[in-house]
């Protein structure tokens, strides 16, 4: 029974915490505090980094500020066995030890594999990891591999913590640090930040947060002109030159990707007596990001067209609660959280627009016989963009989008006394987590009779709520058989429970029937000459579909109420008891882990562990594609950690992971996301860190992790469960067995070097240099996309693979007294480190088999090289 409980020991009390761990830590372990021997909870208890049988890496405030660390790409970057893929700020899905099958992140897609927590809370969100801003952060802590038994859904493969520092009663202290930077080829940028410790009685304290950010620009949005064909001859196929033309004057604009982020965090911590504490704090960050930040490969370095203005403005709050006590020796701690996030975005969709402009060149029309009876002409044509006075309008696309996420999370947990041979760890745990989609595709002039119904200019929406739920009792043991040998096992009993319930795609007029004799009239469709989505798959009263409706009968029917508020009725839905439902999928399961811990000697520690993580099933948007299942990653690690002298620590670990029936996401047609779960893949390599302390004031540390992952068997066009791939005797292929999972770079490496010196009385100048270099990867696992009946494109080549890149971080800099100053540049030499492609039109065909469709391919990369000053001082 004991093992089927479980979560942590209880951490250091809120109030002073600073003090308790810090001092401890070099008592307990002899450590250096040179080569980065710290304190954590990795496994929600304290202990050494050197004492954790598990990977994790951990950087400490001195750490962080040393590397001017004040943002997600900056920590992630020095975490080798980390990956990403990012649009916009706030827009990232993160990947550990090579755990990734790409094209994640979308507001309706897979939960995250990697677990986010903001100090006893998990952040981990639907479309995207919060970039908090680091500042007055105690530490973060990466752990590698599967974290399912303490941490559970979404640590399937490892788990980020980011701990802050708490409000002390030891005495008042503040301070704040101050930075301007120039970006070459952008602008300006800066931050200002300030922190302040306040004790308002020997058993309350408080401690406050503040911070700006301007982060400048450095992709230009250049002059263009796009022409889309207005039409042509019906009765040739060959495209008139006529053509509607829009151009961006209004638009161009140097430096067009800046970023403004500022925000606070406040705490409240409570001696509620010699056992109890609480401490309750809020969270708070507003992030406005402007323009693009993929450039257009084909215009040239750091450039991008764009036609409509593009917001990114990210907003979250989150109040958090941790109370911890003693019941007799055991102690109690109570986690809860409540986080609010809004996200509102425009965005330009000019690229969708280019390339099905192409695409539907010629497009024949065909009689019942299979006859060509004429041919329209350009995407307007073909899906009847016209005014309300019928004119035939640019087909040009811009979304305004919003996601409104809400999250609530507690936990209660148990552990019994850490000094005892025989421990356990024991608790409850649940979260709700919804996100209010919207998604509006505009047309600027749209008819009404084009449009959504109801929703004149918006040629296609998504409105849909979507609701995921956990519950887990879980729990840990760990005996200690002989002085240097210990077992330890876990379990963690889950449920999920996940529904989404709403609208997606086009409105439904008969009014806009063509008069060409084409084959659409019998059925309900919309400008893009379509009834598979949208108002003419709405539920009526009487449980059919429109369509349904339209197609068998001349009943007259009445459409059900829109489920989701901003939406003229409900396409994704079950019908049940006569009324609508959302669609819903649910499982539950037990996940493990089993360790071995032996030391050998003081300072040496090796072990082996046994686990498995999950990540929950969905729904798909697209409601006839049935849901995706849960996956699951199983792990075998051997690792080891060891301390030389006090002035070298070497750690690593090597892993061999199974990830089975893998979920990956896609821009299947019409640029919608598709979500299935694949074949099993297998993941294996090694992760090391060190830091040596050679001589006084010289530190040299370092990280690097080899990882190999491949798909076990292929991966089909179609849902498969023989992974032959066979649809209608035609080997429908998207990766065959032995290709590499994307995302994730073979190799990579950081080193840092720093030196301090004494040049006086209380002045201490010091160097540092960092090295960073990631291999390449493919940005995309599918090397076939289409079908018998169309061309075969290769997705993997149509967005580029990921290159190779190296870049160099200097600073120079002193302390004196209170004040710190330095000089710093950042990317020295000013490499174009890509971390990210994407296209706009995912379904959308390179120019090939003699169609001219196609799309651009955009980078993210690192900002190009930066130089700065920052100051700082600590009273």
């Amino acid at each position: 029974m004991a093992a089927l409980l479980g979560s942590s020991m209880l951490a250091a009390p809120a109030i002073g915490q600073d003090q308790t761990a810090q001092a401890p830590q070099q008592a307990a372990t002899g450590g250096n505090a040179a080569i980065g021997d710290i304190i954590v909870t990795a496994q929600k208890r304290e202990e050494s980094l050197q004492n954790v049988p598990i990977s994790v890496q951990a950087m400490g405030t001195q750490k962080l500020e040393q590397l001017n660390i004040s943002d997600f790409n900056d920590y992630t970057k020095l975490l080798p066995s980390v990956a990403f893929q990012t649009i916009v700020p706030g827009a990232t899905t993160v990947y550990i030890r090579g755990v990734a099958s790409g094209g994640d992140g979308n507001h309706s897609g897979s939960l995250p594999s990697v677990g986010f927590y903001l100090d006893e809370q998990p952040i981990t969100t639907i479309g995207g990891t919060l970039d908090v801003h680091i500042y007055d952060i105690a530490r973060i802590e990466a752990l590698s591999g599967p974290q399912g038994t303490l941490y559970g859904a979404s640590s399937e493969a490892g788990t980020v913590r980011i701990i802050t520092n708490k409000p002390s009663t030891a005495g008042f202290e503040g301070g704040f640090d101050v930075e301007g930077n120039t970006v070459r080829k952008g602008g300006q940028g800066g931050k200002i930040e300030g922190f302040v410790n306040v004790p308002l009685s020997e058993s309350v304290a408080i401690r406050a947060v503040g911070f700006y950010q301007h982060d400048a620009g450095y992709i230009d949005n250049i002059a263009g002109t796009r022409t889309f064909i207005a039409g042509g001859d019906p009765d040739a196929p060959v495209v008139d030159p006529n053509g509607l033309s829009i151009s961006n004057p209004g638009l161009v604009e140097k430096n067009y990707n800046d970023v403004d982020t500022y925000g606070g965090r406040l705490a409240l911590g409570i001696d509620l007596s010699d056992d109890w504490t609480a401490t309750a704090s809020v969270f708070g960050q507003d992030q406005k990001a402007h323009g693009s930040f993929g450039y257009d490969t084909s215009l040239g370095d750091l450039k991008v067209q764009r036609f409509f203005p593009e917001i990114n403005h990210d907003r979250w709050v989150q109040a958090a609660l941790t109370v911890q006590g003693k019941i007799g020796s055991w102690d109690l701690t109570y986690a809860g959280a409540y986080l609010d996030r809004k996200r509102n975005s425009k965005t330009d969709y000019v690229d969708y627009a280019e390339a099905y402009d192409q695409l539907y060149a010629n497009y024949a029309l065909y009689d019942d016989d299979g006859a060509i009876t004429g041919y329209l002409h350009g995407l307007a044509q073909v899906f009847y963009y016209q005014d309300n006075a019928g004119n035939t309008i640019l087909p040009l696309q811009h979304i305004d989008g919003s996601d409104h996420f809400k999250r609530i999370s507690q936990e209660l947990r148990i552990a019994s006394p850490a000094e005892e041979p025989f421990r356990i760890v024991g608790g409850v745990f649940y979260q709700r987590q919804s996100n209010l989609i919207h998604q509006d595709y505009k047309i600027d002039n749209l008819g009404a009779d084009v449009s959504v119904n109801g929703f004149p200019g918006t040629l296609w929406l998504t409105q849909q709520k979507r609701v995921d739920r956990d519950y887990a009792i879980f729990g840990e043991a760990s005996w200690d058989v002989t002085p240097t040998v210990t077992l330890t096992g876990g379990l963690r009993g889950y449920k999920f429970d996940n529904t989404l319930i709403g609208f997606f795609g086009f409105g439904r007029n008969p009014n806009a029937d063509p008069a060409d004799g084409r084959p659409f009239t019998a059925t309900p469709f919309n400008a893009a000459a379509s009834s598979r989505t949208g108002v003419a798959g709405c539920y009526t009263a009487d449980g059919r579909t429109l369509r349904e409706v339209i197609n068998g009968s001349t009943d007259t029917v009445t459409l059900l109420p829109p489920t989701v508020r901003g939406s003229p009725c409900t396409d994704l839905a079950d019908f049940k008891g006569g009324k609508l439902v959302p669609k819903r999928t649910k499982d539950t399961g037990v996940l493990y882990r089993a360790n071995v811990t032996w030391k050998p000697a003081e300072g040496k520690l090796l072990y082996a562990t046994w686990s498995k993580g999950f990540r929950p099933g969905g729904i798909n948007r697209r409601g006839t594609i049935p849901p995706y299942a849960p996956d699951f990653l199983v792990n075998y690690e051997v690792g080891f950690k060891t301390t030389w002298n006090n002035v070298f620590r070497w750690n690593g670990a090597f892993f061999w992971q199974d990830w089975k029936k893998f979920q990956f996401s896609f821009l299947g047609e019409n640029s919608f996301t598709e979500i299935h779960n694949g074949p099993n893949a297998r993941i294996k390599g090694v992760e090391t860190d060190f830091a040596w302390n050679p001589v006084t004031g010289l530190t040299l540390s370092g990280s690097a992790a080899y990882t190999d992952g491949k798909i076990r068997r292929n991966l089909c066009q179609f849902d498969d469960p023989t992974f032959t791939c066979l649809q209608g005797g035609v080997a429908m292929i998207a990766s065959p067995k032995g290709t590499r999972l994307p995302i994730t770079p073979r190799f990579k490496f950081t080193a840092t070097g720093r030196y301090e010196f004494e040049a006086g009385p209380e002045l201490k100048p010091y160097l540092q240099a960092t090295v960073t270099h990631a291999s390449s990867a493919s940005s995309d696992i599918r090397q076939n996309a289409g079908g018998p009946n169309g061309f075969v494109f290769n997705p993997a080549l149509q967005l580029g693979r990921l290159p190779a890149w190296t870049t160099a971080d200097f600073a120079i800099g002193a302390k004196w007294q209170r004040f710190t100053t330095e000089l710093f540049i950042q990317n020295a030499f000013d490499e174009r480190a890509q971390i990210s492609r994407f296209v706009n039109c995912g379904s959308c065909y390179p120019a090939a088999g003699g169609f001219a469709g196609f799309s651009r391919s955009y980078a993210v990369v690192q900002t190009p090289r930066t130089i700065g000053v920052r100051a700082g001082y600590r009273f």
